[in-house]
């Protein structure tokens, strides 16, 4: 998709080139032609060009107004829109006696791309969410599972965060499908030799079906990197075909709600750690080796400021940095690879002290923090238009200075309208920290 935009632009650089010529050449031979051939020559250049430019202008209004439709089509029904909420001009009045409120079609989806939604075990209301909301998203992913090594053995452990009771609640309620996340803790070293990679997946694939699930979420490139292993050629080799082996395994076995249907496999990465890819990163080479294997990539694309940084969590320039990264210039493949992406949006926030003497320091915030700081401050809300991000300032009680970023409408509207240009997913960490009007959105 990137090179098509590119090929867009060259192209169009080329004809401005060729009609700048083209208009020099015709003004040259009328100032050479005899007196009234100027005239006809010059009434059919001025034709020419207002012709040219009526053209443009027709095509840029029907561009505009496609747009324009396609954007309100999208929205219908959308409460937030209705009321005029998705705006970069609020204030912490609107937010308080509105963040509860949504469409009372709550089944109606907006984002018509895959939405793949986080729910943490230590914050019951993400539980809630997802089963009001059910309709709102495709996948379903409770954080419960990690794969450790104990001496020689794998042993699969979280089974103890299982809430089978929400687990038939949200089969009744809808349709999403529920793929718990799976972290590798296991140590590669061993993990990877071929005798434990086929016990850690039959243990996973085992799991899938003695409890109904629809496949999983695997995280495990942040712990190999972690380990250090991933500049190795070899053993980078050894990971990546775990992955493609697993996702293999999980698309031959059938899921117990729907005996045609497969388990799906997806996977998280994390972004580029700098502007140019180090070997730890995930890159697009991976990208296309796990392509057939996995069913979708969860892109972290969240976390960009940190208490010695303070900032916006994920801005709008750098969320479209890493896609171009990552999607390259591959024209047609670039689209098909787009459709795997599941771009990350967070639904926390960040209260950065910024306090040179106390040596900064930040803690993330989840809806409930940032209400209660609304409340208690009453701030100014401002855009910054670079990061695509709203945020304000306060003074606690021992007067420091805090700037405070979380997510708006506004912000996330921006992010889905990204992915949307893409032909992007997306996956929201977590559903139980945002506000309820966040998933009028979607």
């Amino acid at each position: 998709m990137a090179k098509k935009r590119d090929q867009r632009s060259g192209t169009s650089s080329g004809r401005r080139e060729n009609r700048i010529h083209s208009s020099s050449r015709q003004l040259e031979r009328a100032n050479s032609a005899p007196d009234g051939s100027k005239l006809v020559i010059l009434f059919f250049f001025f034709f020419f060009v207002s012709s040219v430019i009526a053209v443009v202008v027709y095509r840029l209004r029907e561009s505009s107004s496609s747009s324009s439709s396609s954007s309100s089509s999208s929205h219908k029904g959308s409460y937030v829109y209705s009321r005029g909420l998705v705006t970069a001009d609020v204030n912490y009045r609107n937010v308080l006696s509105e963040n509860s409120k949504a469409s009372q079609n709550i089944s109606q989806r907006h984002y018509t791309y895959p939405v793949l939604a986080y729910i943490t075990p230590w914050n019951s209301h993400g539980y809630e969410m997802a089963k009001r909301f059910n309709s709102k998203f495709t996948h379903l992913s409770p954080v419960w599972y990690e794969l450790k090594s104990e001496q020689t053995n794998l042993v699969l452990e979280g089974r103890h965060n299982v809430d089978r009771g929400w687990i038939s609640d949200l089969k009744k309620a809808g349709e999403a499908l529920i793929l718990p996340r799976v972290v590798l803790e296991a140590s590669p070293a061993e993990l990877l030799k071929k005798k434990q990679r086929n016990k850690a997946i039959n243990i996973i694939v085992t799991e899938c079906k003695e409890m109904g699930y629809d496949g999983i979420v695997l995280e495990s490139w942040s712990r190999w990197a972690a380990y250090g292993i991933l500049h190795d050629p070899s053993i980078r080799n050894l990971a990546l075909q775990f992955v493609k082996q697993l996702g293999e395994t999980l698309h031959s076995t059938s899921s117990r709600r729907n005996n045609e249907q497969r388990l799906q496999l997806i996977y998280v990465i994390g972004p580029p750690s700098s502007e140019r890819l180090q070997e730890h990163d995930f890159g697009p080479k991976d990208l296309e080796t796990l392509s057939e294997a996995v069913d979708g990539f969860s892109l972290m694309t969240y976390d960009f400021s940190n208490p010695h940084n303070p900032g916006p969590n994920a801005p709008l320039k750098w969320i479209q940095f890493v896609l171009r990264l990552l999607l390259g210039n591959s024209g047609s493949r670039s689209k098909s690879l787009a459709s795997k992406i599941l771009l990350g949006i967070n639904f926390y926030g960040n209260d950065f002290s910024l306090s040179r003497d106390s040596g900064g320091g930040g803690r993330a915030i989840i809806g409930r923090d940032y209400l209660a700081l609304l409340e208690k401050h009453r701030p100014d809300l401002q855009w910054d238009k670079n990061s695509g991000e709203h945020f304000f300032f306060y003074a606690d009680d021992r007067d420091i200075r805090h700037a405070v970023f979380y997510p708006s409408l506004k912000s996330i509207s921006l992010r889905l309208e990204e992915a949307r240009s893409w032909g992007c997913g997306i996956s929201i960490w977590e559903i139980g920290q945002g506000l309820d009007y966040f998933f009028d959105l979607l």
